[in-house]
């Protein structure tokens, strides 16, 4: 390839890698001062009016996808040469492929990366697609604000969609990750294809190596004794060679990844799930219209915040000033968590409380509830929100609290996000324990700022 160093806007900084057909390369955008990754088609394919159609044809999948799971495309060209290029975004976290590169990962990491590759294949299968070469270097990694990795999957150049999938004559994929159906030319194949792949990536990160032909997979607590049965039974159920006997979809297979991952691969006595705990405002405070307050006037240390507490005077916090039109001090009852049977401190605040049960609706505001017995972290892992797309969870340490925050996105109807923390005391206290559920209808995530203004008083 002649040497490039510009594509348009985009200045060529180095070569990230190459594929079969084409050649990823790490730029920036003068324009718009952002490092985005261009792909471009290796020279010597560029005669070649198939393999041009199958690198456009990628793009356009891309693109079709429209999901935050799933790598973006920015823009697309053609070079003088004639050779096509792309311009996606930058994964900055590297790939799953570095990330065990120096052996297996922690059991519930393992879970927990490969429940959100599972999220992306589903995001795929929603868009009518089917990625058929799921694997470690094609699951990319990019830091966010929030301090987490968003997993995005990539490189769509064997992609192809459901309804073409069904006639497929050709095989194709990569061995260890790819379903018999998909390696037998004639076989039509569907989104369990990706199911199968999902499961081979979660099998390689728990145990370090690549899995052997479909049938022939060695049972995964033979490479890592640690392993308890549920994982084990998730993984190989991924990876039947029978498709009908496979998880379904790629989200059914996410849920129960989830689902270990919160357990942090260990066994754990079953218990009931509690659905849409938004529940807990219908019961504890939205009943109590009298408790409603049209408008808050209590201002934060700056004009962009305001402060709230609720009729006891024990919890307040601060949120930012456009969250703060209507207040419910009255309480709440943890037993709508499963908790004791008590009336405990709590308020809601929002921009309309009226929208607050909705999961679809466009809503901005924090419920904060107190409780003083039982393990509240625990009943909040057991929570779940139907139709809506978990994103994973994440430890939080902050100066008063430290506790585990959970995050949903994509519930129906609605483009923002369902935040939820179980919080215990910084200094090593087990009570009091605060529950707080966060809804944000867009915008820069304000999670870390308004549990850092958390406080309970004696």
């Amino acid at each position: 390839m002649h040497s490039l160093e510009r594509i348009g806007r985009y200045r060529l900084d180095r070569r990230l890698g190459a594929g079969g057909f084409g050649v990823v390369w790490l730029a920036h955008d003068d324009v718009l001062e952002a490092t985005v990754a261009v792909k471009v088609l290796s020279e010597n394919w560029v005669d070649h009016l198939d393999i041009r159609e199958r690198f456009l044809s990628e793009a356009r999948l891309l693109r079709r996808a429209d999901s935050n799971r799933v790598v973006q495309v920015y823009d697309i060209g053609e070079l003088p040469d004639g050779r096509p290029y792309f311009v996606m975004e930058y994964a900055d976290g590297g790939t799953l492929a570095d990330r065990v590169e120096a052996g297996p990962l922690p059991v519930a990491e393992a879970l927990r990366l490969t429940a959100l590759a599972a999220r992306g294949a589903a995001a795929l299968h929603e868009a009518g697609i089917v990625h058929r070469d799921i694997k470690p270097s094609n699951v990319l990694l990019r830091t966010s604000p929030g301090g987490f990795d968003r997993v995005l999957l990539a490189d769509l150049g064997l992609a192809k969609s459901l309804a073409q999938a069904s006639g497929l004559t050709m095989a194709a994929g990569s061995a260890g990750y790819t379903p018999p159906e998909q390696a037998e030319p004639g076989s039509g194949i569907d989104a369990r294809a990706d199911v199968y792949s999902l499961g081979a990536l979660g099998y390689h990160l728990i145990t370090g190596s690549v899995p052997g032909p479909p049938g022939k997979v060695v049972r995964p607590d033979r490479l890592r004794t640690d392993l308890v049965p549920d994982v084990q039974r998730a993984l190989l159920r991924a990876m039947e060679p029978d498709r009908e006997r496979r998880w379904p979809t790629a989200a059914g297979f996410a849920v129960e990844l989830e689902r270990l991952a919160e357990l942090g691969g260990a066994p754990r006595a079953p218990r009931r799930r509690r659905w849409a705990v938004i529940t807990v405002l219908a019961a504890a405070v939205v009943a109590g219209a009298i408790g409603v307050t049209a408008a808050i006037v209590t201002r934060g240390p700056t004009a962009k915040t305001v402060r709230v507490e609720d009729s006891t005077g024990r919890v307040t916090a601060e949120v930012p000033a456009a969250w703060g039109h209507q207040l419910r001090d009255s309480g709440w009852n943890p037993h709508t968590l499963g908790l004791t049977d008590t009336k405990e401190p709590g308020l809601a605040v929002a921009d309309d409380l009226a929208k607050w049960q909705d999961l679809g609706s466009r809503v901005n505001g924090v419920f904060i509830g107190l409780s003083e017995h039982g393990d509240l972290t625990a009943e909040v892992r057991a929570i779940a929100h139907t139709g809506c797309h978990y994103d994973g969870s994440r430890t939080y340490k902050g100066a008063h609290w430290h506790g585990l925050i959970r995050i949903w996105n994509g519930c129906p109807g609605s483009d923002g996000s369902l935040t939820e923390a179980g919080l215990t005391p910084a200094g090593g206290a087990e009570q009091p324990q605060v529950y707080v559920q966060i809804r944000q209808d867009g915008g820069d995530d304000a999670t870390d700022r308004v549990l850092g203004t958390v406080r309970v008083g004696a």
